[in-house]
């Protein structure tokens, strides 16, 4: 396979770009200032969570956010749900360091709601998903496959929104706007962690041609590549194994607890060119590559019994043999991604009836692959490295959208937005290397089955499971009086795999005075189960921090008969309602604000069930520690408060920019049974494992072709666990406060250079004690990064 299917982008990108094609792009005060405000101006027309071509960001019945190209390039990393973890309060990355898949496409939250709650679009249309199947089994879409250069800006629409765009929206919807101006740019980045790791490098490029007067095209190209970080501390076994053995050469650390190392190319096309004055053809798409590897717990050749264990099977032989200081496993990846849309539009989005028909697909696909490992149970013929498998998702999108503005005489236009979508989803399993799953003749003196680390994918996990689904929508808008706008949705949809759903939402928005609106919404909503999540199983592996012995786990699909005979039921979609109001406010002198509270009930959520015992007489060849299953099992009910302020002036000779945003954001499980949150230890993870106070603030001045920025991340306290086999062990951390600053200077109309640093004052949070037998330091599960404070420098050429 390819393993950076972005490369054919940025080799056209080359090859059409000239100077003479490219585009001065004169820079001033004035400009920049108005460009570092976008994210905060009122006045921008939005197109997400509306379908009426008039709606500024003030005037919409929800609250949206905009962030701005500006906004994004002043984070270090590369990797977009970083960008809007720093950017939005109610957004929380995780970074999971030996996570599995995990590692690579980290979990990423809305309201701390569960990642495939959110639904993101390109340029309107729906992004396709992820082939991984994360935490809890949530199947969302990967944001760090997308360009960050490619972007011309970000609405997040903070609402329910199922009953305008389908399933996932339960949270919100992340719409990302591809950037479709003439001209051309590049970057060059270098960051560093203060520990003297974790090295980035990245590198961008983006081109713009004009298509005479009817439109124009766009290519995009990124290259980063990550070095790996530790934050580790020898574990106490493997110190005490030294000192028993001098004679062994034990690494330390025997296992890297931090960022993984990996290498990523994206590329992105956006294209639009009108037929007439009344007809557009467009086409847009993302193409990213790229791998990585991680570390996976170390094996300690006298405590993990299943593996160097001397056995009748195998007489004379022992893994001391190959591995004598016993051995870490490296969990490796290669993935690739892409997104195609091709459509069919009015050219003029203002006129009284407008058009949009399209055809999307996207494709997710990630290859596994281990080494430094072992079959433990195929003895001496075991390989030391292993294909694990594939995982595919596949995505077909067919839409048709129709907006017709009905006159009806003295008041504004009715804007009536109404169309239809057929969706496919199919997703593949492929078997790893026969060794990477099998059960050799060593399993029945206990040896341990599979790839050591992570099981390869077996046959009988193995296919190919597909859903369709056929939706129709109305949506409409209307202002019968200068203060007071109304807006009604509602959407059917029928899927093959477990039937129909109706969902609606009735929003409004009144404003007494200039300047100061009070807006609400009810909802209803939904996520369906994804083909994957019906019909795969999957087995892990762990280490138990009490025991410190390696527990494997199986998680059996729904139709699994040993799964039925505990309780597994086909999965049905989730079901949400949701009521937000607020207030909005804004100036004439830069000042404006906004107060929004919400209610977000979902029932009928979908999760993992508790682990259980194998049952009595049941085989358990890949000797299952515990066995479980997805179900939809229990409700939540999340309450929470969003408050953003932004201020931008002149001040002096220069401009001021500045914002704080906060969000308070409460989850309850209100019903439950024993089979997923009956006990306390799934309650709290639902309820605590997140921060429920979180504030950004930004400052900023620039003058003279000089500007400078600070920032401050504040996360409030959360509960961590252990992950045991058996037996979870709590740990609570306290809040904590990151500072973040840049310097820029543009020295011409084509040159510009900053340099800053994130987490300046290198602030660590409190350690994890009950992952300090793993020799791990700061807690993996952590919303921020505990890798400490680092410096960049990112050099940006414009023509």
């Amino acid at each position: 396979m390819s393993k950076f299917t972005g490369c054919a982008l940025i080799a056209l990108q080359f090859a059409m770009l000239s100077p003479a094609a490219a585009q001065d792009m004169q820079m001033n005060d004035a400009a920049n200032a108005a460009d570092a405000a976008d994210g905060a101006s009122s006045d921008l027309i939005i197109v997400t969570g509306t379908r009426d071509a008039t709606r500024t960001q003030f005037d919409t019945m929800a609250p949206v956010d905009v962030l701005s190209a500006e906004g994004i390039d002043n984070v270090i990393s590369e990797d977009l749900s970083d960008t809007l973890a720093r950017l939005l309060p109610s957004f929380n990355v995780q970074r999971l360091p030996a996570a599995d898949g995990q590692a690579f496409v980290r979990p990423a939250s809305l309201r701390s709601l569960s990642p495939d709650h959110t639904l993101v679009l390109v340029n309107g249309k729906r992004y396709h998903r992820s082939a991984l199947l994360g935490g809890r089994g949530a199947q969302a879409p990967d944001l760090n496959t997308i360009p960050t250069i490619a972007i011309k800006r970000i609405e997040v629409l903070r609402d329910g929104a199922s009953a305008q765009y389908g399933s996932d929206a339960i949270a919100g919807v992340i719409n990302i706007i591809l950037d479709d101006e003439p001209g051309m740019e590049a970057f060059g980045q270098f960051s560093q962690y203060y520990e003297g790791d974790g090295n980035n490098y990245q590198v961008g490029l983006q081109g713009g041609v004009a298509l005479g007067d009817r439109g124009s095209i766009v290519f995009s190209g990124e290259y980063s590549k990550n070095a790996a970080t530790s934050r580790t501390r020898q574990r106490p076994d493997a110190i005490a194994l030294q000192a028993a053995r001098p004679d062994l050469a034990i690494p330390d650390p025997v296992q890297r607890w931090g960022q993984p190392e990996s290498r990523i190319m994206r590329g992105a096309l956006n294209m639009r060119y009108a037929l007439s004055d009344a007809l557009e053809i467009y086409a847009f798409g993302t193409a990213t590559g790229g791998d990585g590897v991680t570390d996976f717990n170390w094996r300690n050749p006298v405590a993990t019994g299943n593996v160097y264990a001397n056995t009748a099977v195998f007489p004379g032989f022992n893994f001391s043999s190959i591995y004598p200081a016993g051995f870490t496993p490296r969990f490796g990846t290669e993935h690739e991604d892409l997104q195609a849309v091709a459509g069919l539009r009015s050219a003029d989005r203002a006129d009284d009836f407008t058009f949009d028909v399209s055809a999307s697909a996207g494709r997710s696909r990630i290859d596994y692959l281990m080494s430094e490992s072992l079959n433990a149970s195929l003895g001496p013929n075991s390989p030391t490295s292993f294909y694990l498998g594939r995982l595919e998702q596949r995505e077909f999108n067919l839409n048709a959208d129709f907006v017709y503005r009905l006159d009806v005489g003295a008041f504004e236009p009715i804007n009536i937005a109404f169309g239809g979508e057929r969706r496919e989803e199919t997703y593949t399993v492929e078997a790893g290397d026969s060794a990477s799953y099998a059960v050799g003749p060593g399993a029945v003196a206990g040896l341990a089955p599979n790839s050591n680390g992570f099981p390869g994918f077996a046959p009988n996990q193995a296919g190919s499971f597909s859903q369709e689904s056929y939706a129709g929508y109305l949506d409409l808008e209307w202002r019968p009086a200068e203060p007071l706008t109304f807006g009604v949705a509602a959407r059917y949809e029928d899927f093959s795999n477990f039937g129909d759903t109706f969902d609606y939402k009735l929003s409004a928005r009144f404003e007494p005075a200039q300047g100061l609106a009070i807006r609400g919404a009810y909802s209803t909503g939904f996520r369906a189960p994804t083909p994957g999540q019906s019909n795969t199983s999957n087995t892990s592996q762990g280490l138990d921090t009490t025991t410190r012995q390696i527990f494997t786990r199986g998680r059996l699909s729904t139709n699994d008969p040993v799964a039925i005979a505990l309780g597994a039921k086909p999965l049905q979609p989730e079901q949400s309602e949701t009521v937000t109001a607020g207030l909005t406010f804004q100036s004439a002198f830069g000042l404006s604000a906004s107060i929004d509270a919400y209610q977000i009930d979902v029932r009928d959520r979908f999760g993992q069930s508790n682990a259980f015992a194998v049952p009595a007489g049941v085989p358990n060849p890949l000797q299952f520690t515990s066995i479980s299953y997805f179900t939809n099992d229990f409700d939540t009910r999340t309450r929470g408060v969003d408050v953003v302020i932004a201020y931008s002036s002149a001040l002096g000779e220069g401009t001021l920019n500045a914002r704080l945003a906060y969000n308070y954001n409460q989850t309850r499980v209100t019903n439950g049974t024993s089979v997923t949150i009956g006990n306390d230890t799934q309650r709290r993870l639902f309820e605590e494992r997140l921060p429920q106070h979180n504030a950004t603030g930004s400052i900023g001045y620039s003058i003279s072709g000089f500007n400078v920025t600070a920032n401050g991340r504040y996360y409030g306290a959360w509960t961590d666990s252990s992950g045991n086999a058996t037996g979870d062990i709590f740990q609570r951390f306290g809040s904590i406060v990151l500072f973040d600053v840049s310097a820029g200077y543009q020295f011409s109309e084509n040159l510009s250079v900053r340099v800053g640093a994130e987490n300046v004052f290198n602030t660590y949070p409190d350690e994890a004690t009950n992952q300090a037998v793993r020799g791990l330091i700061y807690s993996r599960n952590a919303p921020y990064d505990t890798d400490g404070g680092q410096y960049y420098v990112r050099l940006g050429v414009q023509f």
